[in-house]
C-alpha cells in the first residue's frame, strides 16, 4: 500500500515535471530554439544538372515576447548566412494570438527584412493572418496588405497571382505564388484570393516552376506541370509527436501538416516555420528555417 509521503512525493514530481514540460512548450522551444531543416530534391520536369537552394522562412508571427524583433533579426542573420539563391519569405508576418507582453508592427518587421541577401533575390507571399490582421484590405476585398506594401517599399516583392521568370548560369525557371485562400474570414467559411489559374497563365514556357502557396490545402489543385510548391501556414501543428500533429490548421489533417510530400509524381514541401499562432506553444516541432537544394 503506497504511503501518505509516497502519495505526495509521487504527485510532487508529476507536478514539477508538468510544469518543466509547459515551460518547455511555452517559453523554451517557441522563443529560444531554431533549426534548419534540409531537403535534397529533384523534382519532376527540373533541368537535368540545374542546382538551386532555396532558403524558406515562414509564419514568423512576430510578437513580444516570442518573436521579437531581436529574434527576427538573427534568424534574417543565419538565413543570409545559408547562401540561398532565393529567400522565399511563406507569409503570416504578424501574429494570431493575445498572449503577448507587445506588438511589433509590420513595417519594423519588413524593415529588418530588408537585410535579406540572396543572389536571385527575395520574394514573399501572403498569408491568411497578413489579411485577416488588415481591415482595410478585408472591407476593400483586395490588397495590396499592410504586409505587402510595408515589404514593397524594402525592396521585398510579393507574388500575389503574380509568376516572375528568373534564371541562373543560363538556365531558366519560373517562380510564381498565389495569395492566401483564407484571405477574408465570412460567415460559414472564407473568400479565397488565391487565383492558380490565373497565376499560371502567366507562364509563357516550358521552363520548370516553383509554386508558393501559403496554405498547403492549395496542393490538390496543383497540376503537374508545377515542379515544386512551398508552403507554410501549419507550423507542424506546432505539437507534432512521432510524426503526427494533434492538431492541423487544414482540412487534410496530417496529410500536409509538414514536410517533404508526394503524391501522383507531384512535390509539395511544407515548412514547419518559425512563430506560433492562436496559442504560443511549440512541442516536438521547434522553429525551423528551411532549406531546399533542387538539383
Amino acid at each position: 500500500m503506497i504511503t501518505r509521503r509516497q502519495f505526495l512525493r509521487v504527485t510532487g514530481g508529476l507536478a514539477l515535471a508538468g510544469t518543466a514540460l509547459a515551460g518547455y512548450a511555452l517559453i523554451i522551444e517557441p522563443g529560444f530554439l531554431l533549426f534548419t531543416r534540409h531537403y535534397v530534391v529533384t523534382p519532376p520536369r527540373w533541368t537535368p544538372g540545374f542546382k538551386l537552394r532555396l532558403v524558406l522562412l515562414a509564419d514568423p508571427h512576430l510578437v513580444e515576447p516570442h518573436m521579437p524583433l531581436s529574434r527576427w533579426r538573427g534568424i534574417i542573420a543565419t538565413a543570409n548566412a545559408l547562401d540561398g539563391d532565393l529567400v522565399l519569405m511563406l507569409g503570416d508576418y504578424v501574429a494570431g494570438h493575445r498572449w503577448r507582453s507587445g506588438t511589433v508592427k509590420v513595417t519594423d518587421m519588413a524593415r529588418a527584412a530588408s537585410a535579406l541577401r540572396a543572389a536571385l533575390g527575395v520574394f514573399s507571399v501572403n498569408g491568411n493572418h497578413d489579411w485577416w490582421d488588415d481591415m482595410a484590405a478585408r472591407r476593400a476585398g483586395h490588397g495590396p496588405t499592410l504586409a505587402e506594401r510595408a515589404l514593397a517599399d524594402s525592396g521585398i516583392p510579393t507574388l500575389s497571382n503574380r509568376a516572375v521568370r528568373l534564371a541562373k548560369d543560363g538556365l531558366p525557371f519560373w517562380l510564381s505564388g498565389t495569395d492566401s485562400a483564407l484571405a477574408i474570414p465570412k460567415k460559414g467559411g472564407f473568400e479565397s484570393r488565391a487565383d492558380l489559374a490565373g497565376t499560371l497563365s502567366q507562364i509563357t514556357d516550358d521552363a520548370p516552376i516553383i509554386h508558393l502557396a501559403h496554405e498547403p490545402d492549395l496542393f490538390v489543385n496543383i497540376p503537374p506541370r508545377v515542379s515544386l510548391t512551398l508552403s507554410g501556414h501549419t507550423h507542424g501543428g506546432q505539437v507534432r509527436l512521432l510524426g503526427h500533429s494533434p492538431m492541423v490548421p487544414s482540412a487534410y489533417g496530417n496529410r500536409f501538416a509538414y514536410g517533404h510530400v508526394v503524391e501522383d509524381g507531384r512535390h509539395l514541401i511544407v515548412s514547419g516555420g518559425l512563430g506560433c499562432s492562436i496559442m504560443p506553444v511549440r512541442f516536438g516541432m521547434p522553429p525551423e528555417i528551411t532549406v531546399v537544394d533542387l538539383s
